[in-house]
């Protein structure tokens, strides 16, 4: 079975429909797109898609063989698990249960969570437990639907090494509870990638690649909009490493290139870096 490879729903063409987006990722030899549901109310409102609107999705992928496996549900960066005011923590809640209704309907199999006890708000232990809180809240509801959540290693010190998820994974015991890395952000964070792959290499769900610059003393890091072999990540100790611990789950190359004048270039750009090196370390 081949490898599969995806790209990022912000990677292509913004204002354009879900078919025209298949197609475009299935002429850049793609096999999924990653839907994307962050803080933004226009993608926010996909939540409250039609019954007809979902089902000309399901139709779309069926139509161009191009799969929307996960959805990337950062929505949670501006209505977080763990908030402080009450009337955001419910709305949390309302926003995951219908999200995941929503991967339901389309057949997605993993929700990526934004790994935020809080974004906005300042962190405390009282954020930290609601996050946990309502984190077992959301794996009750998602079990229920058979939909795997996946929190993704962060730009923010809450979550952004395996390890610190694996800690919280072990409060909430739920065998529908994942780890989505970004090498990105594991090397930003001067992780010992090995030691991160080998600890949760059972727990790990999809890979999102994404090159960025480092945190240091100095800096707070660039977490996106970094070009591939410009930053930290080293990818073919990474990709060395992941064939070492037998990975066989997919790729997804992270970018922000919707609103370019030319998203075909940029992604065949990242193309041509990325996949001779997967292919060296005998990943595809």
């Amino acid at each position: 079975m081949k490898r599969p490879i995806g790209i990022y729903e912000k990677a292509t063409p913004k204002n354009i429909t879900w078919l025209e987006r298949l197609n475009f990722a299935k002429k850049l030899g793609f096999d999924f797109v990653e839907m994307s549901i962050d803080e933004q109310d226009f993608r926010l409102a996909r939540l409250d898609w039609s019954k007809e609107e979902r089902l000309d999705i399901v139709k779309a992928i069926y139509e161009t063989g191009v799969q929307i496996p996960s959805i990337c549900f950062s929505g949670h960066r501006r209505f977080p698990l763990g908030s402080n005011d009450p009337e955001i923590e419910n709305k949390s809640l309302e926003l995951m249960e219908k999200c995941i209704e929503l991967a339901s309907d389309l057949g997605v199999r993993t929700i990526q969570l934004a790994g935020y006890d809080v974004y906005y708000e300042e962190k405390s232990p009282e954020t930290r437990a609601r996050f946990i809180k309502n984190l077992k809240k959301s794996l009750a509801m998602a079990a229920k639907k058979q939909v795997t959540l996946a929190i993704e290693i962060m730009d923010d010190p809450f979550i952004n090494s395996i390890e610190k998820h694996l800690a919280i994974s072990k409060l909430v015991d739920s065998p529908w509870l994942m780890v989505y890395p970004d090498l990105g952000n594991l090397s930003a964070w001067h992780n010992d990638i090995q030691s991160e792959f080998i600890l949760g290499k059972n727990h790990v769900s999809a890979i999102h690649l994404k090159d960025t610059y480092p945190v240091t003393h100095e800096s707070k890091g660039q977490f996106r909009d970094v070009p591939f072999g410009e930053g930290c990540v080293d990818f073919d100790k990474c990709f060395e490493i992941l064939k070492s611990i037998d990975y066989n789950g997919p790729f997804l190359i992270e970018m922000w290139s919707e609103n370019s004048d030319n998203p075909e270039k940029e992604i065949e750009v990242a193309k041509q870096y990325l996949l001779p090196k997967l292919e060296k370390a005998g990943l595809i």
